[in-house]
């Protein structure tokens, strides 16, 4: 009885030690973690160690794809960033390289009561005497009087205005407001406006012609078989008056000119003058570099920006051991290269030459700085070479603008850079679903697997329950 009861004591010992929190010495045993939370019966915490499994079989993989991620992304945003300040930079050279920029001129009247002067790009510089003898003006007629309800009489009212005309129906009831709100609304009106002038002598019929100058002068007239009352009408509104067309009459430098309106243009080709009063002056004609000067500061201002977005890409900070996203990049470093070359040279045949003799030169920190008094004095003296500099064959805006193409363009160097990394992403997102499915079957695996180990360790636990209960009874056989 001696040895059952020995052997008993160290079965159930056992047993109590796969299961037990801590060692008899109250520490905790090297079982604790997984035999911490019950399962089916046996203690054993399948959620935490298949968890833990899992985490362990995904992490190198996971942190792989996480890192060339955010690579990715990083370089992308990165190439975004150097794209869009690349394009602000050749907008600002595109500029610099239209006729438009340079080909401004301004014009102006030495005596403004005689009008306002307007230029265009065609225009030349030139002084010119002006003398306005006459100025256009619309023409005007007017009916006799009437009673304001009176019938005129029926027909048809005829309207010309050069090869153009429209012919009004005219009932026998109808009054001259009638007349007047046909002619203002008749399909095809030439150019007439009609009024109804209600005076001391009764209603007046005022016909006006839309525009200015002899040509736009009308006529009326009836058809056949209209009333002698729209026929009177009609004789009375066609015979000239005081307020005939005209066109406006003027000289330059001795040369006459007619025109048919008053906004005078063709006379000097890309200027039109417009004429308020009759008088002399001086028409004076001159470029404007106010433009071109400010498309190059305009230049400036965006290589600044470029140049400042390239420091901040390339960038390193010793102290916090951080760098930008293109430290090295071959891509940075090939735009910065070409750029800077296409800057450095000078204009060959160019009596200016290069960017610092025109008061463009190169900072420190590679920014540009203009000096204003150097560019408007170059732009007083020689605005041609000025324009060559830039918009030439050998220009810095055609050069720079041919650079940054291969850069910019929709199969240039970033757009093609752009397209591998967002398949590099598209790649990567596969793999991360690849990893998902097979971390997930790999969790279902070792579910299965632990819970089977629970509901074996669960029927141990009971074996041993019930062995410890027969051997204590056979240790005491005088117990019941």
């Amino acid at each position: 009885m001696t040895t059952s009861a020995t052997s008993g004591s160290s079965l159930s010992s056992l047993l109590s030690s796969l299961t037990s929190p801590s060692t008899p010495g109250g520490t905790s045993s090297p079982g604790q973690g997984i035999l911490s939370s019950a399962g089916i019966g046996s203690g054993l915490n399948v959620t935490a160690i298949v968890t833990a499994l899992v985490n362990a079989q995904q992490a190198a993989p996971q942190a792989q794809i996480t890192r060339a991620t955010a690579q990715d992304n990083s370089t992308l945003s990165a190439l975004g960033t150097l794209s869009s300040t690349l394009n602000a930079l050749q907008t600002a050279a595109v500029a610099l390289t239209n006729t438009s920029t340079y080909n401004s001129y301004t014009a102006s009247l030495a005596n403004p009561a005689i009008g306002t002067v307007s230029t265009l790009s065609n225009a030349q510089p030139g002084s010119y005497a002006l003398n306005v003898t006459q100025l256009a003006t619309v023409q005007q007629r007017t009916s006799a009087a009437y009673a304001g309800t009176a019938a005129i009489g029926s027909g048809t009212l005829n309207i010309g205005v050069g090869s153009s005309s429209v012919s009004i129906n005219v009932s026998a009831t109808a009054t001259l407001q009638d007349i007047a709100t046909a002619i203002n609304g008749a399909a095809g009106n030439p150019g007439v406006t009609a009024t109804v002038i209600n005076g001391t002598n009764g209603s007046q019929l005022l016909l006006s012609s839309n525009k200015t100058g002899i040509a736009n002068g009308f006529t009326i007239s009836t058809a056949s078989g209209s009333s002698s009352g729209l026929a009177s009408l009609a004789t009375t509104l066609n015979t000239a008056g005081s307020s005939e067309a005209k066109d406006a009459q003027l000289t330059l430098n001795g040369i006459a000119v007619d025109s048919a309106s008053n906004a005078v243009s063709g006379a000097i080709g890309g200027v039109t003058v417009n004429l308020a009063t009759l008088g002399n002056t001086t028409l004076s004609v001159t470029q404007d570099t106010s433009s071109t000067a400010t498309a190059i500061q305009a230049f400036v201002t965006a290589y600044n920006s470029y140049a400042s977005s390239i420091s901040s890409l390339s960038s390193y900070n010793s102290t916090t051991q951080v760098s930008g996203p293109l430290l090295g990049d071959s891509t940075l470093n090939s735009v910065q290269s070409q750029i800077s070359a296409a800057l450095s040279q000078s204009v060959p045949g160019n009596s200016i030459g290069s960017l610092a003799s025109l008061g463009i030169t190169r900072q420190a920190d590679g920014t540009l700085a203009l000096n204003s008094t150097t560019l408007n004095s170059a732009l007083s003296a020689n605005p041609a070479a000025v324009q060559d500099l830039f918009s030439g064959t050998s220009g810095y805006a055609t050069h720079l603008n041919a650079v940054m193409g291969i850069f910019t363009s929709s199969t240039g160097i970033i757009a093609t850079r752009q397209q591998s990394i967002t398949s590099s992403l598209s790649k990567l997102s596969t793999q991360q679903t690849a990893l998902n499915a097979r971390m997930a079957v790999y969790q279902q695996q070792l579910q299965a697997q632990y819970t089977n180990l629970d509901t074996l360790m669960s029927s141990l636990n009971n074996t041993s329950s019930f062995l410890t209960t027969m051997l204590a009874q056979l240790n005491n056989p005088s117990k019941p």
